[in-house]
């Protein structure tokens, strides 16, 4: 079972990217899914999370109304769109695999862990 993160690079403040995060040898279409990141020096911390059905998502307050999460059934994928990206964006992010169907911000909550993808935003 793997979670590949990609889609990180280089971008300049005001920039948007988008993270996909491909799920190998099962699929997670009945577990809910997150995206964490960790900037050099400081915890991992939540960033935002979409229920198995994908009908309810949540945001840290920090990026709320700038990134969107998503997910595709079908590809076994999910995405965070991110917008209008800001130097304190820059960090590695890692998508994740909740235990349950619902969508969870706790680290606790998830059982499977992607790589990570580096985002950095330049001022």
């Amino acid at each position: 079972v793997q979670l590949q993160a990609s889609g990180g690079g280089l971008v300049q403040a005001g920039g948007s990217l988008r993270l996909s995060c491909a799920a190998s040898g099962r699929t997670f279409s009945n577990n809910g899914m997150g995206w964490f990141r960790q900037a050099p020096g400081k915890e991992r911390e939540f960033v935002a999370s979409v229920s198995w059905k994908g009908d309810n998502t949540y945001y840290a307050d920090s990026v709320k109304g700038r990134f969107t999460i998503s997910r595709d059934y079908v590809k076994n994928t999910m995405y965070l769109h991110m917008d209008n990206l800001e130097p304190e964006d820059t960090a590695v992010y890692y998508c994740a695999a909740a235990r349950r169907a619902s969508a969870t911000s706790v680290t606790s909550g998830y059982s499977y862990w992607g790589q990570g993808t580096k985002v950095t935003v330049s001022s």
